[in-house]
């Protein structure tokens, strides 16, 4: 069974949340919070397999949240759910140690499947950003040794 934390500051969006996941067999909501600071306390107490972070919540946002919930140190991993496909909070919450960035707008399906990677230890990201990760960093990425070896300048013996 995974058990997971709801933290977002719509009523009634953590409802909807929880009617679709208590619907799954292997899912159970055991918590719901309304801001941030309340997610991270209720992460040190109920000990969830995931947390689904809203970004913008009140006070303490998803982003500090989520740093503050991976740096605890637990096995708890975030899923990041926004309605803003922006970058920047993509970029924030990966860096700040989210398992995955998920957009609102997702299938069911979609959503269920990230929660199910993400408590097994794997990463989800939504596949409108995945392009845009690719872009800013395949550039980062070394070079396969076949090319490496066609690009160095041949060794006199």
């Amino acid at each position: 069974m995974t058990t997971v934390l709801v933290a977002d500051d719509q009523p009634l969006q953590r409802f909807g949340f929880r009617m679709l996941l208590e619907s799954q067999d292997d899912l159970t909501v055991v918590g719901e919070a309304a801001n941030g600071a309340e997610a991270t306390r209720m992460t040190a107490e109920l000990h969830p397999d995931v947390v689904l972070m809203d970004v913008r919540i009140p006070g303490l946002d998803g982003i500090e949240a989520t740093r503050r919930i991976v740096a605890s140190g637990g096995r708890t991993r975030v899923l990041i759910l926004t309605t803003f496909d922006l970058d920047e909070y993509a970029y924030s919450g990966l860096r700040a140690g989210a398992s995955g960035f998920l957009v609102k707008d997702a299938q069911p399906e979609e959503l269920l499947s990230g929660i199910r990677a993400v408590a097994t230890g794997d990463a989800v990201v939504a596949p409108s950003l995945t392009r845009r990760l690719l872009d800013a960093y395949v550039h980062h990425l070394p070079a396969p040794p076949s090319q490496a070896r066609a690009a160095a300048p041949p060794t006199r013996a």
